[in-house]
């Protein structure tokens, strides 16, 4: 007789967690967590050469006495400690010129995202060739260097030759003798350069965003403004942190627009924003190191407004 050739199955073990975590990984125990930051060392090396170091000069001016007679060798460094930021806090023009700057920063933020977002919104109505038109416009608008659009602004609001004027009949009006008009002229310019980002980043988080849910807020009742406000902001809010961030930090810092389009800061400094205003100390007066105090102010007040709007986000349950 022969015998049974069928072998028994052998006896499954079952694998627990534990013995599942106690498995050795194929790249090793360590490797794995280091892998990330070999992948982004050469960026941080280069970001280190072009942030760190710029950052760590601009701080150490900041405490010295670095004038021209330093900078010609006529006379030696000296350390002052705080002692330039005390003589920068105790300067009312600079807290004038900061507060028109935030001021002024605030209105370029809030008009960006609100022409950025409208237009977004629009994208998304319109047809293929108004919608390719408004992209290429817009883009244009935002490749131009800024110092190209400030010039071509100020021929459209001149006061001889300018076609606004001649359109809406103010003769000879200076738009930029008085101080809110000339806020105002620079505003209107550094929303035209800067809605483009804003317009193109919300649009393709918004084509993103499932077409069920949109048909879903339309077949119940809802305005444009209600789908907008209830239904997209708040799935787009991690995008647009990033616009909102971005934009601070841009208009916080505007330099060319007001030093081309008011002359320098305007008519007695009265359009001086922060970035101008630094400029002047440094190179216009000499003062290097207060002109790098007042860049580390700046630099503090983007960091601080930064961290507390993503502290508030993070408080609201939100994953950036």
């Amino acid at each position: 007789m022969m015998q049974n050739a069928t072998a028994e199955p052998a006896a499954v073990v079952p694998v627990t967690p534990a013995a599942a975590s106690a498995v050795p990984s194929r790249s090793g125990r360590h490797g794995g967590r280091w892998t990330p930051w070999l992948y982004l060392a050469p960026a941080l090396v280069v970001l280190a050469g072009l942030l760190v170091y710029p950052v760590y000069q601009l701080g150490l001016i900041s405490f010295l006495e670095y004038t021209q007679a330093q900078v010609s060798g006529g006379e030696p460094t000296s350390f002052q400690g705080f002692g330039n930021y005390a003589t920068l806090f105790a300067d009312d023009q600079f807290w004038q010129v900061l507060l028109a700057t935030v001021l002024f920063a605030a209105a370029c933020v809030v008009s960006t995202l609100a022409v950025g977002c409208a237009l977004a919104v629009l994208l998304t109505r319109v047809r293929a060739v108004p919608r390719l038109a408004l992209m290429l416009a817009a883009l244009g608008a935002w490749a131009t260097p800024a110092v190209t659009g400030s010039t071509v602004w100020m021929f459209l609001f001149d006061p001889d030759f300018g076609p606004v004027n001649k359109v809406f009949g103010l003769g000879d009006h200076s738009w930029t003798y008085g101080r809110y008009s000339a806020f105002a002229l620079v505003l209107l310019e550094v929303v035209w350069c800067s809605f483009p980002f804003v317009m193109v980043t919300v649009y393709a988080g918004i084509k993103a965003v499932p077409g069920e849910v949109l048909e879903a807020a339309a077949l119940d009742g809802a305005s444009q403004w209600r789908i907008w406000r209830s239904v997209l902001a708040p799935m787009l809010r991690p995008i647009l942190t990033v616009v909102t961030i971005q934009s601070v930090i841009w208009d916080f810092k505007v330099f060319t627009q007001i030093y081309v389009m008011t002359g320098g800061g305007g008519i007695a400094g009265q359009n001086l924003v922060l970035n101008v205003y630094a400029y002047q100390k440094a190179f216009a007066s000499s003062q290097y190191s207060l002109g790098s105090a007042i860049g580390v102010v700046m630099l503090l007040i983007l960091l601080a407004i930064t961290l507390v709007y993503l502290r508030l986000l993070r408080r609201q349950g939100e994953e950036l």
